[in-house]
């Protein structure tokens, strides 16, 4: 069987295909993170339903975090291979299929016990695809704002601040998870409210259709198809005239951490897992740090009120740093970020007990920055890869936080378990590693977020 002969891409990308994208990648962000966070909103109902013990789920949810990342690592290489585009759809609609798998895993769960209780860890593992999108979305946009705004100065200065509305649909889709469970629970349970979370994959399949694929993924695969077919001149005259690299002809995985790419893997993924150690102690955990005698011994009588305060904190935070990074750099604002973030929650830790309304601040003064950065952050991943090795990079980087958050839940069980207070676990191993992160960040090479990167 003869191969098919390489076709040159020639369909250009506008703004309107831009903006389309965009919305797109908002809510195929919103309805990932929507699934991602039930399973954490539930996992005590559920786990009441099922007889589990608390340490017992606590236990399930680590197995479900360590397969969310090992998920979250594979996709790279994968959305490196097939494109952007489909990687997109690939991960909203496996996530939304596999949160309506939760509840038949569930059910097993309950009927069988342990068998059932691997296929639940497995199925919720596959739901890391959800997470896995903001890696993809960042991947993608920052491709299709380069293709359009790389010639225009101007609008490449507001790239990130774009972006950040697109992270944005973190606090959105937690929103949303919480009032599903405040409406549908009372009507069919936990098992409803994850059956509910499949439909958003049917506006996926009709709306991602539409999307096209970036011009820099479909360059470097003609330039590949060129080489395979035997006309690497051909290849190298037009990978020179489209401004990519095709001398790196390795698996993207093992590119990752060659050359350009190498620094960047190392450098942003430490800063990642560190900060991912704080983001469990202050965002996953924060309700335990206020309300444990040990802790800030706040009385929340309502949980619902908190997380209304640290959604639109990090709402804010996102559009602020997403901002400030078009302005002085994104790893700059990164740094500023963390490193102001970990005084604010040393501070609210050493703050009086009594004094509700300073550590209330503190507190959503340091989810800002916490959280913030994270528009900047993504958007940085994508400047810092070459198109090669774009979608593998920003995967592996994900994937660390989630390194960070199992490592995180050990050392903070353990230091507990010591006769530690919450106050004192928080600080160790809440802000020092903020602190860290902030600075390791500088390690990383800097980027003009004027410049555009075609490449």
């Amino acid at each position: 069987m003869s191969m098919q002969a390489a076709i040159e891409p020639t369909e250009p990308i506008t703004e309107r295909d831009v903006r389309y994208a965009t919305w797109i990648c908002f809510f195929a962000w919103t309805f990932a993170v929507y699934d991602f966070v039930l399973f954490g909103n539930l996992l005590p109902v559920l786990a009441e339903d099922l007889g589990w013990s608390s340490s017992y789920s606590t236990g399930i949810n680590t197995w479900v975090t360590a397969g969310t990342a090992l998920v979250a690592f594979g996709v790279g290489p994968v959305v490196d291979r097939v494109g952007r585009r489909k990687g997109i759809l690939i991960a909203v609609i496996g996530a939304a299929l596999a949160s309506g798998l939760t509840a038949v895993a569930g059910w097993v769960a309950g009927a069988v016990g342990g068998i059932g209780v691997v296929l639940l860890i497995l199925v919720r593992s596959v739901a890391g695809l959800g997470y896995a999108e903001q890696a993809i979305n960042a991947t993608y946009l920052n491709e299709m704002f380069a293709s359009v705004y790389a010639d225009n100065p101007a609008k490449a200065r507001r790239r990130g601040f774009i972006y950040s509305l697109v992270q944005s649909g973190w606090p959105v889709g937690s929103v949303l998870a919480a009032v599903s469970v405040y409406l549908l629970f009372p009507i069919g349970g936990w098992a409803l409210c994850f059956v509910v979370a499949i439909f958003p994959a049917f506006f996926m399949v009709i709306a991602g259709r539409k999307l096209k694929e970036s011009p820099q993924f479909q360059a470097r695969q003609y330039a590949e198809s060129l080489v395979a077919e035997g006309r690497e001149a051909e290849a190298r005259e037009y990978a020179s005239r489209m401004g990519i690299d095709i001398d790196e002809q390795s698996n993207p995985l093992a590119a990752a951490f060659k050359g350009e790419s190498l620094r960047s893997t190392v450098v942003i993924g430490a800063a990642f897992l560190l900060n991912w150690l704080g983001v469990l102690a202050f965002a996953i955990l924060g309700t335990s740090v206020l309300t444990a005698e040990s802790g800030k011994n706040i009385d929340f009588s309502s949980a619902l009120g908190v997380l209304i305060v640290s959604n639109a904190t990090a709402f804010g935070g996102y559009l602020f740093y997403g901002w400030l990074g078009d302005r002085i750099g994104r790893r700059n604002a990164i740094a500023i970020g963390w490193v102001l973030s970990g005084a604010s929650f040393t501070g609210m830790l050493l703050a009086p007990d009594g004094n509700f309304g300073l550590i209330i601040t503190l507190y959503s003064l340091g989810l800002f920055s916490l959280i913030g950065p994270y528009s900047a952050l993504l958007f940085f991943n994508g400047e810092s890869f070459p198109v090669h090795t774009r979608a593998t990079g920003g995967a592996i980087i994900n994937a660390a936080g989630q390194v960070g958050a199992i490592i995180g839940g050990i050392l903070i069980t353990a230091w507990l378990g010591a006769g530690n207070t919450w106050e004192n676990s928080a600080l160790i191993w809440g802000c020092l590693p903020i602190f860290a992160s902030g600075l390791i960040i500088l390690g990383a090479r800097n980027v003009d977020p004027r410049v555009a990167r075609t490449d």
